[in-house]
């Protein structure tokens, strides 16, 4: 089992430098452990993920910079920086930068399960089935496109 470790990650740094790039966007991992995991994601205008399920996690997204479109239980709503959105396990998800200026957020999911070694998987990796079938293999499972219209 592993713990949290005590400490600050930096703005604009990932715990123990990493970062990832995952189809255009950057993720800094924040913190890690069994019982949580936190990343920051900036994504520019233009830049999504479409409506998934975590089926094994409850997930937060704190808004720092911008506005995020999300597509919650097909349902639209707008985040703006300071919101917080509470997705509970098995709720339809996606997040959306629609606008005209970048976007920053944290956020975490409890427990962590296997979405680090996710993203450790999709790091710079294109191929979008394979992106998919990897998600799936990490307990992410992704919506057909339509629910992300």
């Amino acid at each position: 089992m592993s713990e949290l470790d005590k400490g600050i990650t930096r703005e604009g740094e990932g715990f123990q430098g990493r970062s990832w790039n995952i189809l255009g966007q950057t993720y800094f991992p924040k913190a890690t452990c069994d019982s949580t995991f936190a990343f920051e994601t900036n994504s520019d205008p233009g830049q999504f993920v479409p409506v998934h399920v975590h089926p094994t996690q409850d997930e937060f997204i704190l808004v720092l910079d911008g506005v995020l479109d999300l597509k919650l239980d097909g349902v639209w709503t707008q985040a703006k920086a300071g919101d917080l959105v509470r997705m509970p396990r098995g709720i339809p998800h996606g997040y959306f930068n629609k606008s005209d200026k970048p976007a920053r957020a944290l956020f975490w999911v409890s427990p962590a399960r296997k979405l680090e070694a996710l993203f450790n998987a999709l790091d710079n990796l294109t191929d979008i089935p394979r992106v998919i079938q990897l998600s799936a293999e990490h307990e992410v499972d992704f919506l057909p496109p339509e629910a992300s219209a």
